[in-house]
């Protein structure tokens, strides 16, 4: 297999046209992350973040807006997420391009949780604003910003279409045998313990798109998707459909990650709080902000490690050995659900841009047809093969574009299509 040229490339997006932009919208805990996207070609026509929302101890935010290749900086008290959204909106009128004319077809908002019940996206009504709320206590950390940043947004944007597209929504299709988790079943169904799965969009997205640079259709392709990033996932798709992924009933689960330890014998919990006094909040505390990579080694940014590594500190040293065999070992179990492997695709900040962790991942991985090509590891681009040509398995990297995959699922959504991310997408 190799990667058919962009021009060659059928485009299922091209009825899009007639809708003109989405403005895709996350809203985290303290901060908003915005996108101007053309859901047709994919570009971003604009975009910004607003940071430190009502953060206590900070006199000022940050907003930034890069437009027409300009970047616009601005320090600014930002109270609340309702202060955030104007902002953000005032770059627009000032900055460019003006949202009136830029033929909004729809807002999209990245929602982290949507439980058991929400497949896919879906268009956004008071009903679905509830809904959405009744599951903080699953995501209690990122569903109340979300929740804030669609009221909000459906305030001052009243007149489109508001969409929620969940990070969860992808992973809905796993089978039984992989979302449930071996503890008493009644407790699990009462408190909806299972395995939901985070960063689907992501992960759907890169699927596609592997399917589409290759002229490939999605339905004959099984893939193993390496979503690297400060916060890092893996996901086993057979023919468009997941049959496992990494992380849990939270973000917590899977694989090392900046600051998070990914899988951890649970009795760790029972011994730190009987042993060290550790409250449930404390233990939150280590596990999610003080482990991973920061915690292994004092930095959770890969190009400090890197520069800790060449100056012989053995503790990062161990910490990226230990990020490799993690993602090395899910790696082998997803190959061995899947049966046949045809592409393994790294994705996201690390897993686009740091060649030695794509590098030691395959490493000795050559007796089972997985292997990476030095120089073609090095070179740097968009989407890529990176593996030799007598790979039985293609390694990509294929970079991920959220916001656009947000954009996409908008239009399906506000249009009631059947999404073309089932047969192709990217």
């Amino acid at each position: 297999m190799s990667i058919v040229p962009e021009s060659d490339r059928p485009n299922p997006y091209s009825a899009y046209g007639a809708h003109g932009s989405v403005l895709a919208l996350n809203s985290g805990s303290s901060s908003l992350k915005y996108q101007l996207v053309n859901p047709v070609g994919g570009e971003a026509i604009a975009a910004g973040t607003v940071e430190r929302i009502g953060e206590s101890g900070s006199s000022t935010g940050i907003v930034t807006h890069t437009f027409a290749g300009n970047r616009t900086r601005r320090e600014l008290e930002v109270p609340d997420h309702g202060e955030a959204l104007r902002l953000a909106l005032g770059m627009f009128d000032e900055i460019g391009p003006r949202l009136a004319d830029a033929g909004i077809y729809a807002v999209g908002h990245r929602v982290v949780h949507g439980g058991a019940e929400f497949s896919g996206p879906v268009v956004v009504d008071d009903d679905v604003v509830d809904r959405i709320e009744a599951l903080v206590p699953l995501a209690p950390l990122h569903n109340p910003a979300n929740v804030q940043g669609i009221r909000v947004a459906r305030e001052l944007l009243g007149d489109v279409p508001h969409v929620a597209v969940f990070d969860t929504a992808f992973f809905q299709a796993l089978p039984a045998e992989a979302y449930t988790y071996a503890i008493d079943r009644e407790v699990a169904r009462e408190h909806d313990v299972r395995r939901y799965g985070f960063h689907g969009t992501s992960h759907q997205y890169v699927a596609g798109k592997v399917a589409r640079v290759l002229g490939r259709r999605v339905q004959d392709l099984n893939t193993i998707v390496l979503h690297l990033g400060n916060g890092a996932s893996a996901s086993a798709v057979r023919g468009g459909v997941p049959v496992d992924t990494s992380m849990g009933l939270t973000p917590l689960e899977g694989l090392v990650m900046g600051t998070r330890s990914g899988d951890i014998d649970p009795a760790v919990v029972f011994h730190l709080a009987r042993n060290a006094g550790m409250s449930i909040d404390e233990l939150d505390t280590l596990l999610n902000k003080r482990s991973g990579m920061l915690g292994l080694s004092g930095v959770n940014d890969f190009r400090e490690l890197r520069q800790l590594i060449d100056d012989g500190d053995e503790d990062a040293a161990l910490a990226f050995d230990v990020y490799v065999h993690r993602l090395t070992k899910y790696v082998g179990a997803y190959a061995a659900l899947l049966g046949r492997v045809d592409v393994i695709a790294f994705t996201a900040g690390v897993g686009e841009n740091d060649a030695a962790v794509r590098a030691a991942v395959c490493a000795g991985l050559e007796n089972f047809g997985i292997a990476v090509d030095a120089d073609r590891n090095a070179a740097r681009g968009g989407e890529r093969i990176i593996s030799p040509d007598w790979a039985k398995t293609l390694v990509m990297v294929v970079p991920t574009m959220e916001e656009l995959a947000i954009a996409r699922q908008c239009v399906e959504a506000v249009d009631g299509r059947e999404p073309t991310a089932a047969v192709t997408t990217g």
